[in-house]
This record gives C-alpha cells, structure tokens and sequence, in this order.
C-alpha cells in the first residue's frame, strides 16, 4: 500500500501534467515585455487561480515503497535502502551485486 507521501506526489504529477499547457502559456504572455502592462497583469492573474498542485516545484521524486524522499534513483523510484534490498533478493532484472 503506497505511504500518503507517494500519493501525494502522485496527485501533484497528475496536476502539473493536466495544466501544463495553459500555464506554459500564461507564463509566456506574463513575462513577454512588447505586450501591454493589462494584458500581462490579466495573465498574471490567471496564473494566481491555479491551485497548488499545477506548479511544476511541488514534484518531488520519492520513494516508490517507503516514501523516502532523499537518495531517490530516478530510473527505480526507490531510495538507495529499498534499492539495496530488492538488488539482494534479485527482486529487479539485471541488477546484481558486483564482485571483483
């Protein structure tokens, strides 16, 4: 069962993917100078209703089974601990443990 954490992050990809666009969109009317102090002040404005989980900043790579949000590899979604585990009980294809 995911930790609350996880899904969280979750609700947060789903909501900076849905509003991406348009956001992209009324960021570049707010800071593109040649147009009038109205028209990017009203774009600014419709920046300010979106709500807190359209802001790319609120994604945070977290842990897939801990919900640890520090020494997160990207390409597992696990933190180096779970890695670890998972690499010894050869629970991940083509990872094993290196010997030399």
């Amino acid at each position: 069962m995911p930790n609350i954490r996880v899904l969280r992050d979750i609700k947060a990809r789903n909501g900076v993917q849905t509003n991406e666009l348009l956001r992209r969109a009324y960021l570049f009317v707010a800071r593109n100078e040649t147009l009038s102090p109205q028209v990017r002040h009203q774009a600014q404005l419709q920046l300010n209703t979106f709500g807190k989980y359209a802001r790319p900043t609120t994604v945070k790579n977290r842990c897939a089974e801990s919900g640890r949000g520090r020494g997160v590899m990207s390409e597992f979604a696990l933190c180096r601990y779970q890695f670890r585990l998972k690499a010894l009980n050869g629970d991940l294809p083509g990872v094993k443990k290196a010997s030399w």
